[in-house]
């Protein structure tokens, strides 16, 4: 189901389709790698969403309760997860994460049906603040469309039926368009966010007091290594939600920020925040089917140093 546009983007469609232009946010090698395949854009399309955070249900201890046992004797503390929900975890704020970046897709992939586009490419997620408050979640990239392809409907028959909507794409046009030539299209942006927070144990204490020498922080890489496991297989579940068969990722991010405990004054959590963007990719037909096998793809860059230095290296 479409989402429904502010009025100010509607007012900005309805020019666009008067002016019979189109602006669009690729360089000259990514509009001739995509024309080279059979594309064109037809304008540059935007999806923005302010969210006020104020919930992150993660205002009570991930386990403090554990850094004790009977008579004081020292015990491990455990990593909790956004996705498992359990007793400190920032599963609402993951939540509105996730609710705010897709309704900003959502916003993006209306403009590009009502400017007749089939799916929007290089598409960029941002996250700010906003000055009255706030967040502002951003998507924006440029719309394109298949000319022998009238509607987007008939588009997605051509793709086997599987997306009711445009498809989006975090591939620059040259990805894009190698992508399609081996037979690939794009299904859809996979998002995969995972917060992991751990209290610090005296485990963790021991391991990075001054006199402990060169050792692992145990703790630590586990918060690691399990928020980074958890948030890609958010990521796979999204790409099965979109009916595509794989992703290319094109970003895996990290934050690392601690806090004063809330249970326990003196003490510290650690919190983790894994990221992870890409491009879930199903199968469009078989490339060899088409003859496309021996199909090159020439790309010409319009920037006369490069062809300058091009030649001096000749």
């Amino acid at each position: 189901m479409s989402e429904e546009l502010p009025a100010v983007a509607e007012a900005r469609m309805a020019e666009i389709l008067r002016s019979g232009t189109w602006g669009s946010a690729l360089t000259s090698d990514e509009f001739a790698a995509i024309r080279s395949v059979g594309f064109e854009p037809v304008g540059q399309v935007l999806g923005a969403a302010v969210y006020n955070v104020g919930y992150t249900g993660g205002y009570n201890c991930p386990g403090s309760w554990g850094t004790w046992g009977g008579y004081g004797t020292p015990a491990q503390t455990v990593t909790q997860v956004s996705s498992r929900g359990g007793y400190g975890s920032f599963a609402p704020l993951v939540k509105t994460m996730y609710e705010a970046r897709h309704r900003a897709l959502d916003r993006m992939t209306t403009e590009c049906e009502e400017l007749g586009g089939h799916g929007v490419v290089g598409v960029r997620l941002t996250i700010g603040s906003f000055p009255a408050g706030g967040l502002e979640f951003k998507a924006i990239g440029t719309a394109v469309r298949a000319p022998g392809v009238p509607t987007v409907a008939n588009w997605n028959k051509l793709r086997s039926g599987r997306h009711r909507t445009p498809f989006t794409s975090d591939l620059s046009g040259q990805d894009f368009a190698k992508l399609i030539m081996k037979g690939w299209v794009p299904a859809g942006l996979a998002l995969g966010i995972s917060i992991g927070s751990r209290h610090d144990d005296w485990a963790t204490i021991g391991q990075t007091r001054w006199g402990s020498g060169n050792a692992e922080v145990t703790g630590w890489t586990e918060l690691v290594n399990e928020a980074r496991h958890d948030s890609r297989q958010e990521l796979e579940r999204d790409v099965r939600r979109l009916g595509a068969e794989g992703v290319v990722i094109a970003a895996m991010e990290m934050r690392v920020r601690d806090r004063e405990c809330p249970a326990m004054e003196g003490r510290r959590d650690h919190i983790v925040e894994a990221t992870t963007i890409g491009t879930a990719i199903a199968r469009f037909t078989r490339a060899e089917d088409d003859g496309q096998r021996h199909k090159t793809l020439a790309i010409m860059s319009l920037d006369p140093q490069r062809r300058q230095a091009a030649r001096i290296r000749i």
